[in-house]
């Protein structure tokens, strides 16, 4: 989720300040794809440690006047060195300066990638530590400076603290008075690479981040594997395995020192955090919901389905059913588990990764990767987009499954500020002249997924990528919301002429609402070309194991302790920070949600009755308000005018 990275350099390494500096730089800006909302350094010498971070990307951060009087206080004779450093998504804690990372706690310097998903219950169960900050890196600090304070050596009190954890962790940590640093990780995002001739190690949270750097080093990039940890002596730049699964422990006492070596902070805010006022629904407001959900029962509805009236292109026969029912050819499950096993069998490899999984954090994609290493003894790699909308909650639930399935996680980090803009710039351009049509440039940012997924899996040499679409949340109705009928039924399937419609069609709603020309425009090209052109001929895994939602539910909630979310009973799409916000358009609009389109497709396997769908189906599409304000409130718009604005404009019923 983030990007962790570092270097030692020992007593009697060549390399000297200027060169150091280079290879950091090159580190950091090479990890900012992982988080480019904070980045931050602590630069340890013999007699000190230096800290700076900043609310900035690494390329910006790299040339501030700070960074670089950081590195020109470093003599010739300053020996050894070690540096770590870190490019943060923000996922706990607000992206303050004591929020942002490297943390610093009681003597500890750590910086820390994935999220500890157990943070509250670990300060409570550590009751005499007391609590700082908002990250939860801090509680990983604080623990082990307890266990060390109460003489656990080192390997013994790492150890105890990954066997408190849930979630997942890759950590590089400094101490004041240790002459050594630690490197660990249980999901295996980390690699290094160890010159022991030259007395140099580094290290960063992807591969490619060590290959990028060029450097002719006497040793072989090699990966942390999960639940290891290396104890690396600063001094002679000699590294320790600790295996943190283990009952073995390595009996090994760094140096301790003397005098504790100074810290100095030398961070300060570069400015304050906007103040969004949100608003909650006043009772006027409710009325006119409520109202608005009655008139939505009245609608006429498919006597086998229950897709209402109001969906595009629908048909009734004489007894009431609809064309997408008489047309519904099932997917789910079609192909079959033996032949997703011819496939991807031969491919198997323990020591590297063998395919590529689209990570969304979601229900589907969490099952999905506890079925290829738990069902299929598969090795895989997990891979996830951020462009802003993943929710914490999301982020919780991934941290949980790489975490306890010691899967690394290549976690791309859009601009997330910039992307967040431009939904604001659209969501305001489409309160001007709302048209269910146009609602998907809300999503556009998500789309280059698919152009990432390409690239990490070339530069891993992964021939197959798997994408855990359900093929019953079929959504294809948004097409129909732009005058596309579909081919055939349900399936929508989009030919060259109807690419071309779907390009005209928003052509059109750009003339006539000039407001969407603005910086999102590139965005939204970038996303129409990545999604409609960009190669993406995946492994729907879906087809091949079929999709159970009880089957799915049992084993997230009782293998991974999963998260479910407060405003919903419903497991899906939980950790989308869209999906409340759209839904409550396409209901107070259309009448109906994806969860009717969902439900209706359930009836169809014959899953669940068609009175057991229209009571969920009313249950998920109550709107989650507690969801919407956290929309409001991360792109910058208010939340009571734009609830108005939605629910006083023209219906389709």
């Amino acid at each position: 989720m983030c990007g962790i990275t570092g270097i030692i350099t020992g007593k009697k390494s060549s390399l000297g300040p200027k060169k150091i500096g280079m290879i950091v730089k090159k580190l950091l800006i090479a990890s900012q794809s992982r988080g480019m909302e904070a980045t931050g350094i602590a630069l340890m010498i013999p007699d000190r440690i230096d800290v700076l971070k900043q609310s900035l990307p690494a390329r910006k951060f790299t040339i501030s006047q700070q960074y670089q009087e950081l590195f020109g206080n470093i003599s010739q004779n300053d020996k050894p060195i070690a540096i770590i450093g870190h490019t943060r998504l923000a996922t706990d804690g607000d992206n303050t300066p004591e929020n942002n990372q490297p943390i610093i706690k009681n003597g500890i310097i750590g910086v820390h990638n994935g999220i500890i998903v157990n943070d509250d219950v670990l300060w409570k169960k550590h009751r005499d530590l007391h609590q700082k900050f908002q990250v939860d890196t801090e509680v990983l600090l604080s623990i082990i400076k307890k266990y060390l304070n109460e003489n656990l050596d080192l390997p013994r009190a790492i150890k105890k603290v990954f066997g408190e954890i849930e979630g997942s962790v890759s950590t590089a940590l400094l101490f004041d008075n240790l002459g050594a640093m630690i490197l660990a990780t249980n999901n295996g995002s980390l690699y290094y690479c160890h010159d022991k001739l030259h007395q140099i190690f580094v290290f960063a949270s992807e591969r490619r981040i060590l290959l990028n750097l060029k450097l002719n080093l006497c040793g072989r990039i090699e990966q942390v594997l999960p639940n290891t940890a290396y104890i690396v002596d600063i001094n002679s730049c000699t590294k320790y395995r600790i295996h943190l699964d283990k009952k073995i422990v390595l009996k090994i006492k760094p140096t301790i020192l003397r005098h504790p070596r100074r810290i100095v902070d030398y961070t300060r805010p570069l400015h304050n955090q906007p103040k969004i006022i949100q608003y909650v629904p006043d009772h006027q407001t409710l009325k006119k919901i409520d109202k608005t959900l009655e008139k939505i029962k009245k609608l006429r509805r498919c006597t086998r389905c229950i897709l209402p009236e109001t969906m595009p292109y629908i048909e009734f026969d004489d007894k009431g059913v609809c064309n997408y029912c008489r047309g519904y050819i099932s997917q789910n499950g079609k192909i079959g588990q033996k032949e997703l096993s011819k496939i991807l069998k031969p491919h198997h490899d323990k020591n590297h990764p063998d395919c590529l999984l689209t990570f969304s954090g979601g229900r589907d994609s969490s099952y999905g990767l506890h079925f290829l290493k738990k069902e299929l003894g598969l090795n895989p790699l997990a891979y996830t987009y951020d462009w802003g909308m993943v929710t914490d909650l999301g982020r919780r639930n991934q941290a949980r499954m790489v975490g306890s399935l010691g899967v690394e996680q290549i976690w791309v980090s859009a601009d997330i500020p910039l992307k967040r803009t431009n939904i604001r710039k659209n969501v305001l351009a489409w309160l001007k002249k709302p048209d269910l049509g146009t609602v998907p440039l809300f999503m556009a940012g998500d789309k280059q997924y698919f152009y990432y997924a390409n690239k990490i899996a070339k530069a891993n040499k992964i021939k197959n990528i798997i994408i855990c679409l359900n093929p019953l949340e079929k959504t294809d109705f948004k097409y129909g919301f732009c005058n596309i009928k579909p081919d055939k039924d349900i399936y929508y399937r989009l030919s060259a002429i109807d690419k071309a419609k779907l390009a005209g069609y928003y052509g059109k709603q750009y003339v006539a609402n000039p407001a969407f020309i603005n910086s999102s425009l590139i965005d939204s090209i970038s996303a129409f070309v990545s999604y409609y052109f960009i190669p993406h001929d995946y492994i729907s895994l879906y087809e091949y194991i079929k999709w159970d939602e009880n089957k799915i539910n049992k084993t997230l909630l009782g293998k991974y302790n999963w998260e479910t979310a407060t405003d919903t009973k419903n497991t899906w799409r939980i950790g989308d920070g869209t999906a409340s916000f759209y839904n409550f358009i396409y209901l107070m609009l259309a009448g109906f949600t994806e969860n009717d389109t969902f439900r209706s497709n359930q009836i169809r396997e014959g899953a669940i009755s068609r009175q057991e769908a229209l009571r969920l189906a009313e249950r998920d599409n109550t709107p989650r308000y507690d969801s919407i304000k956290w929309y409001c409130k991360t792109i910058g718009i208010d939340f009571g005018p734009m609830i108005d604005r939605i629910i006083e404009s023209p219906k389709l019923y």
